[in-house]
């Protein structure tokens, strides 16, 4: 079990600790999933995603799925190209709801990404679609995950709450599947 960690430590200027894992290699075209499960609280963003940078030489391309940890019962899916949401505006993205509270069990997400679509499942059900060029990133990114909170994006996190003992995110398992290629493990959606 990988377990990503926010705590009331400080650290540098912060009152406050966060965890973020990445990968070192970039994937390309394919599926990458994970099976995790979230703590709750106000302020806090637990996220799986897939992102390259200004820090790689690239320019800022994203794929994410972002649990805003006031709300448990849904999870907010975006992309990035050159550094602009396909949604139309940084900090925007599309809500769905989770079939069950994701601090109550673990959930299963999932990215099937190809030149001509992005397709986002949760538990197995395809529950976004997106298919306009403009959307879709080109460069092989990062696979990330990250538990961290603001007390300055209230409207989009909600108001934050201090944490008074460290808090994790778990992850049963992750997965990368190359585009072309057939059910790689039993829990991967490419098997359903």
């Amino acid at each position: 079990m990988l377990t990503v960690g926010f705590a009331p430590s400080p650290y540098k200027d912060r009152q406050y600790s966060c965890g973020a894992l990445q990968t070192k290699q970039a994937i390309g075209y394919g599926t990458f999933e994970a099976r995790l499960k979230t703590p709750s609280g106000s302020g806090l963003n637990a996220a799986f995603f897939s992102y390259i940078g200004p820090t790689q030489g690239k320019p800022h391309d994203e794929i994410d799925f972002e649990v805003l940890l006031h709300d448990t019962g849904k999870v907010q899916t975006t992309t990035f190209v050159n550094g602009i949401s396909g949604d139309g505006e940084i900090g925007s993205g599309q809500d769905h709801d989770l079939p069950y509270p994701s601090d109550s069990d673990f959930i299963n997400y999932a990215v099937t990404r190809t030149p001509e679509t992005i397709k986002y499942f949760i538990n197995g059900k395809l529950v976004r679609t997106i298919d306009e060029a403009f959307r879709i990133p080109t460069n092989p990114q990062r696979i990330f995950f990250s538990l961290w909170g603001s007390d300055t994006l209230t409207d989009w996190m909600g108001p934050f709450t201090p944490v008074v003992a460290p808090i994790k995110m778990e992850v049963d398992w992750v997965g990368y599947t190359a585009l072309g290629e057939t059910c790689q493990f039993p829990e991967s959606v490419l098997c359903e």
